[in-house]
């Protein structure tokens, strides 16, 4: 990610006018403008991999998964991220006409060179500041290995790792499948 050059404050409001014609995504720090980097095949291919997964297993629970296209909105912090996929089951957010949800129950990241630190360390941080936010996954695109976060209490988040031949679980949606699921067409690229 990079921070853009000039040092202008935005409101959330003008953030959002902004960010529905501009080309390019940012993400909102505070009033800044962070340009969202591309992503590789291999990112591509785990998110589509999995949102396809997640589609077909939320339908008609009144959960609704969303790709990399829809913002998470941080009031409290002022703050909107683009996560990879991110699942919400809230009311509130399925009835909005608004481009971010605010309730969100599971956030995923598929982890780059570029955003893995920020991932692991402030994005997470940030996140747990949603009461209904209870699962983190943390997918590497450079091996076959899942990290997930789930919240006990609200300092406490038990994290648990999958790798090749596991089974993984996001229990908070009541999903499960082989790992190798998520890295279906990218066998020459790890």
């Amino acid at each position: 990610m990079t921070v853009s050059k000039s040092h202008a404050y935005f409101t959330p409001e003008d953030y959002l006018e902004i960010e529905r014609i501009s080309p390019i995504k940012h993400e909102y720090l505070q009033g800044q403008l962070v340009a969202m980097a591309g992503a590789s095949k291999a990112h591509v291919i785990i998110t589509g991999n999995l949102s396809a997964l997640l589609v077909n297993h939320l339908r008609g629970t009144g959960c609704l998964p969303y790709t990399s296209d829809m913002k998470v909105r941080l009031p409290t912090l002022n703050l909107f991220y683009y996560p990879d996929l991110v699942v919400t089951c809230d009311d509130r957010d399925r009835r909005s006409d608004e481009d971010f949800i605010l309730h969100p129950k599971l956030i995923i990241e598929v982890l780059s060179d570029s955003t893995e630190a920020f991932d692991r360390g402030d994005k997470f941080a940030d996140y747990k500041s949603i009461s209904e936010f209870t699962e983190y996954v943390l997918i590497h695109q450079k091996q076959v290995l899942v990290e997930r976060f789930q919240r006990k209490s609200d300092n406490l988040w038990m994290p648990q790792v999958y790798r090749a031949g596991d089974t993984i679980e996001f229990a908070n949606i009541g999903f499960t499948c082989a790992i190798e699921a998520l890295y279906e067409n990218i066998a020459q690229l790890l």
